[in-house]
């Protein structure tokens, strides 16, 4: 069984059925990899997680069979990335959005070392709008630039005062500037729906997905000594589904097309009018605009 991850215990046996869920078909994500059934379109249900045996288990990729990694890095070019590149490329971005360096930490060879003071604001800005400022990580995998709960490449686990993903820092910000629990939690939401990412294979989507979810928990307890109630697990779960999702990067639509169950019964007129039910039907991979409460597709931001 993982040691980053476990699918059978709290937070995430909590809100299993709403991880698994896909938005735009409004079905389960699929495997995407052939690793697991044998069939990549296969949907990941909550029955397989919980009655297989350990051999079948969902894990990040640090911890699968040098096998496994080896093949998925030949078909997949998966390759996971370091925390202190994550921290680099990071450090860059905010290096930007503040008009200086070493913000949060400064970089230490292949380490950092964190800045323990109040994060102070450039002139124009403010802490709410580096909470709302917009993060996409594509090909997100397991989400090492989001939340750094550990090393991707090692499994190392990375202490909160030391975190260096998007989402961390937002976190971190919010813990500076919040006062009681109902602020901090509006805030925390916020910084939640201002991170996205995206994924083609299910394992590491789902993987990413549960480790922002285990990062909520670890950072109320961290700031307020108590795991989250169910009602505060669902709405972060919530924001979390829309926000990171399954979807073919290149096309911008659903990984192999509109799920085989959909497909209507061929008839004659259909045969007549050249449509063929042996091609994959394109979906457009929906995601959720927060600020105007409404659905919209990937593409339609993308253009």
């Amino acid at each position: 069984m993982s040691q980053l991850i476990n699918f059978r215990e709290y937070p995430a046996a909590n809100v299993l059925k709403k991880l698994l869920k896909d938005n735009t078909t409004g079905r389960n994500i699929i495997f995407a990899t052939d690793i697991y059934t044998g069939n990549p379109k296969d949907e990941i249900t909550e029955k397989y997680i919980l009655s297989n045996g350990i051999e079948h288990d969902i894990c990040p990729r640090v911890e699968k069979a040098a096998n496994i990694q080896t093949i998925r890095t030949r078909k997949k070019a998966e390759v996971f990335t370091p925390s202190w590149i994550c921290n680099k490329m990071n450090n860059h971005c905010d290096a930007e959005w503040f008009g200086r360096d070493d913000v949060f930490n400064y970089e230490l060879g292949g380490d950092w070392v964190t800045n323990e003071e109040k994060i102070e604001f450039p002139e124009g800005k403010d802490w709410k709008s580096y909470i709302k400022s917009k993060r996409l990580e594509i090909t997100c995998g397991e989400a090492p630039y989001i939340v750094s709960r550990y090393d991707a490449a090692t499994g190392e686990i990375i202490p909160i005062k030391k975190r260096i993903g998007i989402l961390d820092r937002k976190l971190r910000i919010v813990n500076e500037n919040t006062l009681n629990e109902k602020e901090w939690l509006k805030w925390t939401y916020e910084a939640y729906k201002s991170v996205y990412g995206y994924e083609f294979q299910g394992d590491n989507l789902l993987i990413a997905r549960t480790n922002l979810l285990v990062t909520f928990v670890e950072y109320m307890m961290y700031r307020f000594g108590r795991q989250p109630v169910q009602k505060e697990l669902n709405e972060v779960t919530k924001i979390i589904v829309w926000n990171f999702w399954q979807m073919d990067g290149i096309t911008g639509t659903v990984p192999f097309g509109k799920p085989t169950e959909e497909f209507h019964q061929m008839s004659f007129f259909d045969y007549a009018q050249g449509i063929n039910d042996t091609e994959p039907v394109q979906v457009d991979c929906k995601i959720y605009d927060w600020s105007e409460k409404t659905e919209i597709t990937y593409k339609s931001i993308r253009s």
